[in-house]
């Protein structure tokens, strides 16, 4: 992985660290970070400038990756998903997305110094 995606999770994995939402640390091995500037094109994912799937970070473009809020906001959610694998992407069918808890842990979570 490239130096400028390795030292943006680094950072979000730092402000993650201090929320302890978990019981265990969110792992970075096997995390990835995609620009893919054509997805966010698309119009379910025009309202977003990052994704997460599971251990795959998607972002609009490469400035995307000195937004520390965002990226830490993207590694909760890679977190979320080390730890309910299944719960958390399938809480989008019961909450949508604006209430949902897990969108709700990952702003309060990514908002921390």
């Amino acid at each position: 992985m490239e130096t400028a995606k390795r030292e943006a999770l680094e950072r979000a994995k730092s402000r993650l660290d201090r929320a302890a939402l978990y019981p265990r640390q969110v792992a970075l091995r096997g995390v990835r970070i995609w620009i893919a500037p054509w997805l966010f094109r698309l119009p379910w994912f025009r309202r977003f400038d990052g994704y997460s799937a599971w251990l795959t970070i998607l972002l609009r473009s490469r400035a995307a990756l000195a937004d520390e809020t965002l990226m830490a906001h993207e590694l909760c959610h890679v977190w979320q998903m080390q730890h309910h694998p299944l719960r958390m992407p399938l809480s989008y069918l019961l909450h949508g997305y604006a209430g949902n808890p897990y969108e709700v842990e990952a702003r309060k979570a990514a908002q921390e110094p």
